[in-house]
């Protein structure tokens, strides 16, 4: 045990699948630690509604049911114990990382993770601004950059300009050198205009389709009827990606672009490049609303009513 405490810790738990009315805030085990990881005492954990839905949240790796199960894989702390197998960290380093989706999160007291995937916490934010940095920095710099092989000079689409990847994508897509625009709620322009983007598209007064067309580059945070309208504003040889909808090869075909449907990954490397523009004032981190640990039904809640700006995150109580 570390500091003499007891082996329970304060946690928002999933005991069945559903929805943010199956989480529970109660008394769970502290986590143990694999030779490759860091115990992180949580500070702040960043909010995706979806979460909740994803068949990792309720599996391990080898497809085994995973019940109780502790969500959230967007967090900051700080580094309390570390593995035997570990480099680049030591205890009381202030961190930010994306977890193990197959693992519990961040939504507790304390998580395990593998130390590879933690990074030195920008020194300009505070921990519910890295929280926020994670999942949405991660996505929009491996949608623009590892997938969509954006260039300066380049023209972008973003669909969900205002959330917590798309604010992300414009300002990584911008200080790229390309041609920003994005569809969000005309309340949003200003901030979006004010993060890089060259255009703004209200999607309650127009169709996108009639006003974009030869964009190199459609990155979909929607899903749906917007990734279904999306395939004609492409150039021959333009790329789709989305995180909210499959891979289509048949329409990528046809209309002669590539497309993919990814996934984010851990990436120490990625974080801290992140992390320096942060620093450098290069990058700003958009907050939509903070919650306490115990309220994590509500923000769950919030974020599954979407239309948010930016990102909703837990803060945990700094107990120990």
């Amino acid at each position: 045990m570390v500091h003499g405490k007891s082996n329970a810790m304060k946690a928002v738990r999933l005991h069945r699948r559903g929805g943010p009315d199956a989480l529970v805030y109660e008394d769970a085990p502290r986590p143990a630690l694999l030779d490759d990881d860091a115990l992180v005492r949580v500070r702040a954990v960043g909010i995706t509604g979806t979460e909740l839905s994803w068949g990792t949240t309720y599996a391990a790796s080898d497809g085994t049911p995973r019940l109780p199960s502790i969500p959230g894989h967007e967090i900051s702390g700080v580094v309390e114990a570390l593995g035997v197998h570990t480099a680049g960290l030591r205890a009381g380093s202030a961190v930010f990382g994306l977890t193990d989706f197959y693992r519990d999160g961040g939504e507790a007291e304390l998580v395990a993770v593998r130390a590879r995937d933690l990074a030195i916490k920008p020194r300009s934010l505070d921990f519910v601004h890295a929280a926020a940095v994670t999942l949405s920095g991660l996505t929009a710099w491996q949608a623009l950059f590892d997938h969509g092989r954006l260039a300066a000079g380049q023209r972008v689409l973003i669909h969900g300009a205002a959330g917590g990847v798309g604010t992300f994508a414009v300002q990584l897509a911008a200080r790229r050198g390309a041609h920003v625009i994005g569809t969000a709620s005309a309340k949003n322009d200003r901030l979006l205009r004010e993060l890089g983007a060259d255009e703004v598209i209200d999607y309650t007064a127009a169709r996108f389709e009639d006003l974009v067309h030869d964009v190199d580059l459609v990155l979909d945070t929607i899903g749906g009827d917007t990734l279904d309208r999306s395939w004609g504003v492409l150039r021959k040889g333009g790329t789709l990606v989305t995180i909210a909808g499959a891979d289509n090869p048949k329409k990528a075909k046809r209309f002669g672009v590539r497309s993919l449907f990814f996934v984010v990954e851990p990436n120490r490397q990625q974080l801290m490049e992140i992390g320096r523009w942060i620093d450098a004032g290069t990058l700003r981190v958009v907050v939509e609303a903070v919650f306490p640990l115990e309220q994590a039904r509500m923000a769950f809640e919030k974020s599954l009513q979407g239309h948010n700006r930016g990102k909703i995150v837990l803060r945990v109580p700094e107990n120990g």
